[in-house]
């Protein structure tokens, strides 16, 4: 096993919280070494491990018998690779928040249909007690997160990537939170994440095409800057469920986020490159976007719609830029393969 200075001294010397972005088994346990307590998966991931990796997940008992092609085959597949990896980190539970989960997402395919969603997180919570739903930050779906918060399920909302989206998530933790105690449970985990690298993608090609004064030097800043704003926000506001940056495209993804209440889903790649740094680390939280580079960002009505609190409405979730590509990701490299997988 490699050892990770960084990530051994962000898990354990720092508020923040360390989760595996990946659902290879031999990942997880180099990434367990070095502090990681949760797992984050998606269909394009289970989907490129049991292609990849076909005759492990077999050995582990894994397999597509006894069910049709279709959605069914899918969410068979996901629940089965999601069990069998929460069982492996079901034991850091114990810790306390945010600790020994695994994530298994709804079908990128019906990011609008709330019955739909509702009848596979009311499955996916009975294959295993420390599942985490991925609900996709929609309007849709984060009517569906309430009620599973409610029942006292654990969630995240996903394919989000600006402010308007994690504030709305949490209000909505907050009200199911407040039905669960009503019916006299607690709640579980809730998680609000914000895609960071996903947002500067798309920006980057906003960017391109509008001319204005924003350069790659600023991209590179602007889901940064959006989950800072949010985490403030959250400070601010006492929301119980925590902050997730993920689909990071470097290490200052992290390192800009370092100390921060959050959940920190770090893929292999990633995890390299925070392996390279050298000590002493510290914690960048609190170190804000300079002011410069948050005025060019702004000349972009694209990233005004993402880093202002107020510059979408939950209507407005589904359609935009990111959300379209990210959601098509998951279905033609994910969901959709994992339909006639034979394994």
């Amino acid at each position: 096993m490699t050892e990770n200075t960084y990530l051994r001294w962000l898990s354990g010397a720092t508020r923040s919280i360390y989760w595996h972005d990946s659902a290879v088994m031999a990942e997880l346990e180099e990434a367990i070494g070095n502090g990681a307590v949760g797992v984050t998966t998606n269909p394009f991931l289970v989907n490129a491990t049991l292609r990849a990796n076909p005759s492990d997940w077999r050995s582990r008992g894994v397999s597509a018998a006894g069910t049709s092609e279709g959605d069914a085959r899918a969410e068979h597949l996901i629940c089965q690779v999601a069990g069998h990896i929460a069982a492996r980190v079901a034991d850091f539970r114990a810790r306390g928040f945010g600790y020994g989960h695994c994530c298994a997402q709804v079908n990128p395919n019906r990011p609008g249909n709330t019955a739909v969603m509702r009848a596979m997180a009311d499955r996916y919570a009975q294959a295993a007690p420390n599942i985490t739903i991925k609900l996709p930050a929609t309007r849709a779906g984060l009517l569906v997160l309430e009620d599973c918060v409610a029942k006292g399920y654990s969630v995240a909302a996903t394919v989000s990537f600006t402010v308007p989206q994690v504030l709305a998530a949490a209000e909505a933790y907050q009200r199911g939170a407040a039905r669960c105690r009503a019916a006299g449970r607690e709640p579980a985990l809730g998680i609000a994440v914000l895609m960071v690298g996903r947002l500067d993608d798309y920006l980057r090609d906003v960017m391109q095409e509008s001319g204005g004064p924003a350069t790659e030097e600023d991209i590179i800043w602007a889901g940064t800057a959006a989950i800072k704003r949010a985490y403030g926000i959250f400070q601010e506001r006492g929301y119980e469920c925590a902050l997730m940056p993920a689909g990071c495209r470097g290490t200052y993804h992290i390192t800009e986020l370092a100390g921060a209440r959050m959940i920190m889903s770090i893929a292999p790649k990633i995890a390299a490159g925070l392996a390279a740094l050298e000590g002493p680390f510290g914690e960048r939280i609190d170190a804000p976007v300079e002011p410069a580079i948050l005025r060019r960002l702004q000349s972009m009505r694209e990233f005004v719609r993402a880093y202002e609190p107020d510059g979408m409405a939950p209507e407005d979730f589904i359609t935009y830029g990111s959300t379209n590509r990210t959601l098509n990701q998951f279905c033609d490299n994910g969901w959709n393969p994992l339909q006639t997988l034979d394994i």
